[in-house]
């Protein structure tokens, strides 16, 4: 049977997509990492309930995406999908916001993953070298894994997040196990917690926490069964994702108290959780915790870059992007060529940062992050939007809750969450308007620019299609005839 050179080709099931995706939502770094930042900024106690609202919403979105992704299989996802319903020049313009939302925030995590490394290896009596030496040295670690077969990245990734689900079900379960700080109870999920102080923030954390379940689809070509292993994986994904966050929150909440806890997280964000496993396990378990925060946040590298080199695969086999991107490695069937481009593009975003001598944390990360939040809440707006339009106009599925009613409330809740998201956009990046604006405005010119360059490439192609020419029977002139051997 023949293969078609620019085939992805793979047998992941579901447990291996669910492992990727969870990967790009990077458990212990939004346990240790976010959720300490979304306690002190956000809404405090109210945290679990933020993530099990943004759970609901992202369920009711997937039931659209998982039928849609039953009905076209490519690795394009998001791109793909807004072009069958909203056309090839909008369905471009996505596709720049998912090359563009990916890459910023790997670019971002790249800089918090160098910074917890430098600040360990100083800890333990290492050099004291600048964090963007560990941020190259990262890139090149996750480039090579990258350039080959995805399979190895499921490997690496099924290791990391069992150790990973291990360190944050054993610190819930002892919070938990010892009644917390005064007992346990569930004022984290009741609105009054919840509408506290500002539960924008909050809600902005607990979507970037989800970031990468695209990749459920993302994978189709390489899963097992697609039209099954893709909606099977989307579900439990999102279930548990949402799931894990939401006790582990509550349990942290409980640690210090409900009525302390935003205190405790705005005296010591960067130690809450940690403190934490300190406190209810143990010392080493906290240090041991703190290493694993390391490969977390490669996890998670190595998931987005995965996802970025496929979407850039994607627009090369359509043509939206240089030809040689749409090349499959020959040994190990992997979109190399992409996985090379998305690591030089790495390279330049952290070498500007390090260059003009920015934060790795409060700068590049949490700026890089937000960016990417507000351009994957516009993409997935697109795409439940698209997703009514194609099955409204096909009619291959009939049934109207997934193809109609879940997509229409999913892009409601989308669309509220990203006011609320655009609303405290400036807090997250700083308090600065200006960079604010800036940062918003290149989200939108970034679509647009797409736009703009899908109507370019579709326009060229119609003027160079060939036109037909009837077969005649006439003989061309001026060329010899073969003679006769009759």
């Amino acid at each position: 049977m023949s293969v078609n050179a620019n085939q992805l080709r793979g047998s992941i099931g579901v447990v291996g997509i669910v492992f990727l995706v969870v990967a790009a939502a990077s458990p212990l770094t939004t346990v240790a990492g976010s959720l300490p930042v979304m306690i002190a900024l956000g809404n405090g106690a109210g945290a679990p309930l933020t993530y099990v609202i943004a759970a609901l919403v992202l369920l009711v979105f997937s039931v659209g995406y998982a039928t849609m992704s039953a009905a076209v299989t490519d690795t394009g996802a998001f791109y793909t999908y807004v072009t069958k319903g909203l056309g090839s020049s909008v369905g471009v313009g996505a596709a720049g916001l998912a090359v563009f939302a990916y890459t910023t925030v790997q670019a971002g995590v790249y800089g918090l993953a160098a910074n917890t490394i430098q600040s360990l290896v100083v800890k333990y009596g290492g050099p004291d070298l600048p964090w963007w030496v560990w941020a190259f040295v990262l890139m090149a670690v996750v480039g090579l894994v990258g350039y080959r077969n995805i399979d190895v990245g499921t490997k690496v990734l099924g290791v990391l997040l069992v150790l990973e689900f291990i360190a944050i079900v054993a610190l819930s379960v002892a919070v938990f196990s010892k009644g917390g700080a005064h007992g346990v109870d569930f004022d984290s999920f009741t609105p009054d917690a919840f509408f506290s102080a500002s539960p924008g923030i909050a809600m902005m954390f607990a979507i970037g926490s989800f970031m990468g379940f695209e990749a459920t689809a993302i994978y189709s070509e390489e899963a097992r069964n697609p039209k099954r292993t893709v909606p099977v994986a989307t579900y439990a994904a999102i279930i548990v994702i949402g799931v894990l966050y939401a006790v582990a929150s509550w349990a942290v909440v409980l640690a210090f108290g409900s009525d302390r806890v935003a205190a405790a997280a705005a005296a010591d964000t960067a130690g809450l959780t940690f403190d934490a496993a300190a406190l209810y396990l143990s010392p080493a378990a906290a240090d041991a915790m703190a290493i694993m925060l390391v490969t977390s946040l490669f996890a998670t590298l190595l998931a987005f870059h995965s996802a970025i080199s496929r979407y850039v695969l994607a627009l090369a086999r359509k043509g939206f992007a240089p030809q040689r991107l749409a090349a499959i490695h020959h040994r190990h069937g992997s979109p190399h060529a992409g996985s090379l481009l998305q690591s030089a593009s790495a390279f330049v975003v952290v070498g500007i940062f390090a260059i003009v001598g920015a934060d790795p944390v409060l700068q590049l990360f949490t700026w890089m992050s937000g960016v990417a939040i507000v351009a994957i809440l516009v993409l997935m707006v697109l795409t439940s939007v698209a997703i009514i339009v194609y099955f409204h106009r096909t009619s291959s599925d009939n049934r109207w809750w997934h193809t109609r009613i879940a997509p229409l409330l999913g892009s409601l809740g989308l669309i509220a969450i990203t006011a609320l998201v655009v609303d405290n956009f400036t807090t997250l990046i700083g308090g600065s308007d200006t960079i604010a604006n800036v940062f918003l405005a290149g989200v939108a010119v970034v679509f647009l620019v797409g736009v703009v360059a899908g109507k370019i490439v579709a326009g060229r192609r119609a003027g160079a299609e060939p036109q037909k020419i009837e077969p005649q029977n006439v003989e061309p002139e001026n060329v010899e005839r073969t003679p006769s051997t009759s």
